[in-house]
């Protein structure tokens, strides 16, 4: 084996790992999530296990990552941006995904389970749950979004929002400082269209 595919064999292990410990997953949430064994994914990780497509397939799908992903495919003019995560306190990371100061900034976060503190601020919030469970207080309002749902709000309402349960929750977060709206510009659906 040459020096350079040694080296990719050698980095997946670690990038498992990270990728689960930036997730908020255990070891055993994994396993049940991907039906690997815990012993297998430790292995995995600590590199003691050769890393194969039918080990690699089901830990992508369960991180919604691309394969190329665990295991660092050499740059072949991808257009992709590779985005660096920030991880925050108690666990929590987020990914910026739009660089524009002053105008809609878009993140991805996924949020450990933390202690609520309602807050306030100038802004306009927007909330789309990807995976898990949010927990969503508005107010005196309380509701929980579970993946594919949305919640729209003004920041100057106190609010606070993080994982519904014990587990990490993970969402699309776009934020307006100027307390900017959406505006949906597609016209609803005729009843019975999509039937």
């Amino acid at each position: 084996m040459d020096a350079e595919l040694r080296q990719t064999i050698d980095g997946i292990g670690p990038r498992l790992r990270t990728l689960r410990r930036d997730r908020g997953l255990t070891l055993e949430a994994l396993a049940a999530a991907t039906g690997i064994s815990v012993s297998t994914l430790s292995r995995l990780e600590s590199g003691k296990r050769r890393p194969t497509l039918d080990l690699l397939i089901p830990l992508a799908r369960a991180h919604r990552v691309a394969l190329d992903q665990l295991v660092a495919a050499p740059a072949t003019g991808d257009p992709r941006v590779h985005l660096k995560p920030l991880r925050q306190g108690h666990g929590s990371v987020l990914v910026p995904l739009t660089q524009y100061p002053g105008r809609v900034q878009v993140f991805k976060q996924v949020l450990a389970p933390r202690e609520p503190k309602l807050v306030t601020h100038n802004g306009y919030e927007w909330l789309y749950v990807l995976a898990g469970e949010l927990r969503l207080l508005l107010g005196d309002q309380e509701s929980v979004l579970r993946p594919g749902e949305v919640a729209e709000f003004d920041t100057r309402e106190p609010h606070w929002f993080g994982p519904a349960g014990t587990e990490a929750v993970e969402i699309l977060h776009l934020f307006g400082p100027r307390g900017d709206q959406a505006v949906t510009r597609t016209p609803p659906s005729a009843p019975g269209a999509h039937d």
